[in-house]
């Protein structure tokens, strides 16, 4: 039944299925290799790289989450890393929690940056995130109410093209400014750090490393079968006719606000749980994460790998953080202006990003036969 309901899902959407199947290939191999082969052995993978692509798969799951809402609405959000950096301070403070007596001041209730600012007690807004289940509730909840407050107020008051998105930034540039103040209880420009385990298992086990590895697959994977499903419904239908003629469904009799709030929410619910996923494998969340630049990186991702795709959103996030890893690495002060090279030459050149390269290469291929 469910596998049934799974290629139906997926019916037509080749790009989806290489993709998702390669991702579950590489994931196994990078597993098996991690694990069971000796670090002896030049097939052994290190755990470093099983961190660095569990971060790209986090940040692919936050791509296409851009994807559905830019590709299949037409909103442009340059303020989507705020929804991604909430739920991932939602996580981190339940991870911040699970420290205790650990912690380099050895209070079992206040995590150390309270203690060398002196609070007396825990602000009211971290209880509860002493427990998995609440914390990852707020995962979602948090980025969701933030969506619908937003979205409720920008859609209703008619707000489109260039300024929503100059709202968007701006939205995400207040909160970055709200994050860094030491008074807001959130660790301020240090931001939270040191975590010890989740969920009782030790975060620097190479057992637990997969499981984060494994965890963020899965969330990708049911992350993608989501907005295809949605994509593939009357309500995606829908959706993409208000992206190309706004007014001709609204004369039709569709609450255009209703359906911009609903694919809104689903975007920042999807970019709260890759922030969760982020956190407990790179070790630290930050107010940088809010930084209008990473949501306009998180744009160039989608635009290189192919908008209105979903896979091209997922093949963008890994070709590019790719790239930076290893230009940041071997040429530090050459990164910005390739990543800006490229996404110009994209732009002239490959108007539908890698994805759409990919679809004109076999639709000649199939006219030759």
């Amino acid at each position: 039944m469910r596998e049934a309901l799974l290629l139906k899902i997926l019916k037509n959407d080749k790009g989806g299925k290489i993709v998702l199947s390669s991702l579950f290939a590489l994931v196994v191999i990078v597993s098996i290799s991690n694990l069971l082969i000796p670090e002896g052995s030049i097939f052994h993978i290190s755990t470093f790289t099983v961190t660095l692509l569990g971060k790209y798969l986090a940040f692919a799951l936050l791509a296409l989450s851009l994807d559905l809402l830019w590709g299949y609405l037409g909103i442009l959000s340059l303020g989507h890393g705020a929804f991604f950096a909430l739920g991932g301070y939602a996580f981190a403070m339940y991870l911040m929690r699970q420290i205790g007596e650990r912690g380099v001041y050895g209070d079992p209730i206040l995590p150390d940056f309270m203690v060398f600012m002196n609070y007396k007690e825990l602000p009211w807004f971290w209880y509860g995130f002493d427990s998995a289940f609440f914390a990852v509730l707020m995962v979602m909840i948090v980025p969701a109410l933030l969506a619908f407050i937003f979205g409720f107020f920008a859609f209703r008051s008619k707000v489109n093209g260039v300024y929503l998105s100059i709202i968007t930034q701006a939205l995400t540039y207040a909160l970055m400014l709200a994050f860094f103040r030491n008074d807001m209880g959130f660790g301020g420009n240090n931001g939270l750090t040191d975590f010890k385990d989740i969920l009782g298992f030790d975060l620097q086990s190479p057992y637990t490393k997969i499981a984060l590895l494994i965890a963020s697959f899965l969330a990708l994977f049911f992350g993608y079968i989501v907005c295809r499903f949605i994509i593939n419904s009357k309500l995606g239908r829908v959706t993409v006719s208000i992206r190309d003629s706004e007014s001709r469904v609204g004369f039709l009799g569709y609450k255009i606000v209703s359906y911009k709030i609903f694919i809104f929410v689903v975007s920042a619910v999807l970019a709260g749980i890759a922030g969760a996923l982020y956190v407990p494998q790179v070790g630290i969340i930050n107010p940088n994460v809010f930084a209008p630049l990473f949501s306009i990186e998180l744009v160039i991702w989608v635009a290189i790998g192919g908008r209105g795709t979903l896979y091209g959103a997922i093949i963008g996030a890994f070709v590019v953080n790719f790239a930076s890893t290893y230009f940041t690495s071997a040429l530090p002060e050459v990164w910005l202006y390739a990543l800006g090279g490229l996404f110009v030459l994209v732009t002239l050149f490959l108007p539908k990003g890698i994805a759409g390269l990919f679809v004109n290469i076999s639709t000649k291929l199939r006219l030759k036969k």
